[in-house]
């Protein structure tokens, strides 16, 4: 009978274990706060994926910028077409006056020479 009596002295006497009494949550209260913080966690990603806007006034703010950028374009790339063409006129006119300028030129030298002899 001893062994048993000192078996019951370890389990309830004053040499017993110290066990420390927690009281835990339901499993489903548990699951709440789970579930609640990953619906946080996905509206905050959700919300700083869309900026906080609509995604759809995005896009067509973004077409609406895309067409008037390529109405830009289209007039720029026009007005150097007509830029380029003058510049080319130009430069033949240009080509021309230089050829009739040195045809004068000549032309005056010949008569300075003509008349620089007769005298």
């Amino acid at each position: 009978m001893k062994p048993v009596r000192r078996k019951i002295r370890k389990h309830f006497g004053l040499t017993a274990k110290q066990v420390s009494v927690r009281s835990q949550r339901p499993w489903y209260f548990q699951w709440a706060i789970a579930a609640l913080f990953v619906g946080i966690g996905y509206s905050a990603a959700y919300w700083q994926f869309t900026g906080g806007e609509n995604l759809a006034e995005k896009l067509k703010q973004a077409i609406f910028e895309n067409q008037g950028l390529q109405t830009k374009l289209i007039q720029v790339e026009q007005q150097i077409k007509i830029e380029q063409s003058s510049q080319r006129n130009l430069n033949e006119e240009l080509k021309l006056v230089h050829d009739e300028n040195f045809k004068l030129k000549e032309d005056l030298l010949f008569y300075k020479n003509m008349v620089g002899n007769k005298k």
